[in-house]
């Protein structure tokens, strides 16, 4: 059947999502997703979208998600953000592609480090934009001075993934401004576990977008919420790509739980600071194992051991119900990226680490 595709079928190579298994008492931590619940608050939201005999759903979303945008505008009520200045899409994926081909099919190439999310590659496959890698240094530190060169646009991920190395905000505030005719995004989706958003800056650089996610710190991964914010006029790129591509991206029970949780402050606060407190635990604890753990602002962690193959320890640590995520990827290969999970996943894992290290079972 392959005859009937178009050529840049045949060229792409997609994305591969981290592994969904269906397997019971499965401690799964290769996704990133987060250990706890979503808001209550949300939860309740939804229940009453949907009501008793469902009779809204037979009706079309708003296709603005305005009240999303008030949420978010609200949210970071501090920088003076109105509705116009955010853009809601079906996960901070489809934000990032619209983002791709609304600000950076350019003439010169765009900037990426050379390990990041893998999604920024296929994405320029897709759309045909040039990219060029820029190395991260031996600690897979992002240094900001190696983007000083001609481009068509800068994307960094921060904290980056699968690193979980976090650039200060004066970092980005310094690329922004050193990019005054590019535009520079900054992809959030990790920044509620450690690090300092960059929206403020939007408001000063009219070239910045910032791109977050409700999967994440929210814990609304099955919902497929994304949101970016920036000037108006990149608002409006974003919407015009947006309405030539899918009128409705969001729907009624995925707005409502959405326009919740970002409205409810008090559990995002309790949540990210749990996720935190386990992931210094963990890390304590794998150190002791003879781990090297990269500092981490994510909620997830990068670790290597100096003497045991990676590919071998992820396999191995599946065969005791333990999933971690590794990439068969140059300069990253005997790394393991591991979620951090509730406290007792994260027992699980330390335990068949023990296991596997002491060569016992």
């Amino acid at each position: 059947m392959s005859r009937y595709w178009s050529p840049l079928v045949h060229s792409l190579v997609p994305y591969t999502p981290g592994e969904q298994p269906k397997l019971s008492n499965l401690v799964k931590l290769n996704t990133n997703e987060n250990p706890y619940p979503p808001s209550p608050r949300a939860v309740a939201a939804m229940q009453r979208e949907i009501g008793g005999d469902g009779a809204l759903l037979r009706l079309y979303p708003d296709p603005d998600a305005g009240a999303l945008k008030q949420a978010v505008a609200g949210h970071f009520a501090g920088f003076g953000l109105t509705p116009a200045h955010v853009f809601a899409g079906n996960g901070s994926d489809e934000v990032l592609a619209h983002a791709f081909m609304a600000l950076l099919k350019r003439d010169a190439p765009i900037l990426l480090p050379d390990v990041t999310y893998s999604f920024y590659p296929v994405y320029c496959k897709l759309y045909g934009i040039d990219s060029v890698t820029i190395p991260v240094d031996e600690r897979f530190a992002i240094r900001v001075d190696d983007y000083a060169r001609e481009n068509g646009g800068i994307v960094i991920a921060n904290p980056n993934a699968p690193t979980g190395h976090l650039l200060p905000l004066g970092d980005i505030e310094r690329l922004a401004g050193a990019n005054p005719r590019s535009p520079v995004i900054i992809d959030e989706a990790y920044v509620d576990f450690g690090g300092e958003t960059a929206i403020g800056l939007t408001r000063r650089f009219p070239n910045l977008l910032v791109v977050r996610t409700l999967s994440k710190s929210h814990a609304l991964a099955g919902l497929r919420i994304g949101y970016a914010v920036g000037d108006p006029a990149l608002i409006e790129a974003l919407e015009r790509v947006k309405n030539c591509f899918n009128s409705y991206p969001l729907d009624r029970v995925a707005i409502a739980g959405a326009t919740a949780a970002m409205d409810d402050r008090e559990y995002l606060e309790k949540t990210r600071r749990a996720v935190m407190r386990s992931r210094a635990s963990l890390v304590g604890r794998l150190e002791r194992l003879g781990f090297d753990v990269l500092p981490s602002a994510a909620n997830f962690i990068f670790a290597r051991h100096p003497r045991r193959d990676a590919a071998e320890l992820a396999a191995r640590l599946r065969e005791r119900g333990v999933i971690v995520r590794h990439f068969r990827r140059p300069r990253i290969d005997q790394h393991l990226r591991i979620t951090i999970g509730a406290d007792a996943q994260c027992d699980r894992l330390v335990e068949a680490l023990e296991e596997i290290l002491h060569d016992r079972g």
